[in-house]
């Protein structure tokens, strides 16, 4: 049985352009690496970061993002608790689950915390997390 990188949970809406992505990291390292990255591809990007769920609520709120990049360990409030709470108040943000546990029970947690994609950090190289942005922005499968 062939393992998938991510789980693709299409999403709604159909976006074509992202302005706001809100990465939200524990790990400052972590969140100046994705924000390098993306920067690369996406010059236009208006990039936020936030390293716990109290400070993620507060950007969301200044800056309402169309796309988050969440971990799921974060200080505090999970990130799962986190996607939950933020999909149930703004359902058309794009939620990409970016973690070091691949497991098929955070993946199962995820989905139902109506995530859009699940992908590991660990497999993830930075042209397939750009590859997933690509797709999620204009809403196809991803090709990864």
């Amino acid at each position: 049985m062939e393992r998938k990188t991510e789980r693709n949970l299409p999403p709604k809406g159909g976006k074509t352009t992202v302005s706001n992505v809100l990465i939200v990291e524990d790990s400052a390292i972590f969140r100046t690496l994705l924000k390098e990255t993306l920067q690369s591809r996406f010059p236009s990007m208006e990039i936020f970061e936030a390293a716990d769920g109290e400070e993620a609520m507060q950007r969301i709120l200044s800056h309402p993002p169309d796309l988050i990049f969440m971990d799921i360990k974060l200080p505090g409030e999970s990130g799962l608790e986190l996607t939950a709470k933020i999909k149930a108040k703004y359902p058309d943000v794009i939620v990409i689950i970016l973690t070091s546990y691949d497991t098929i029970e955070y993946r199962d947690a995820a989905a139902q915390a109506k995530a859009n994609y699940f992908l590991s950090k660990g497999s993830s190289s930075k042209e397939s997390i750009l590859a997933l942005v690509e797709s999620a922005l204009v809403g196809n499968e991803p090709s990864l």
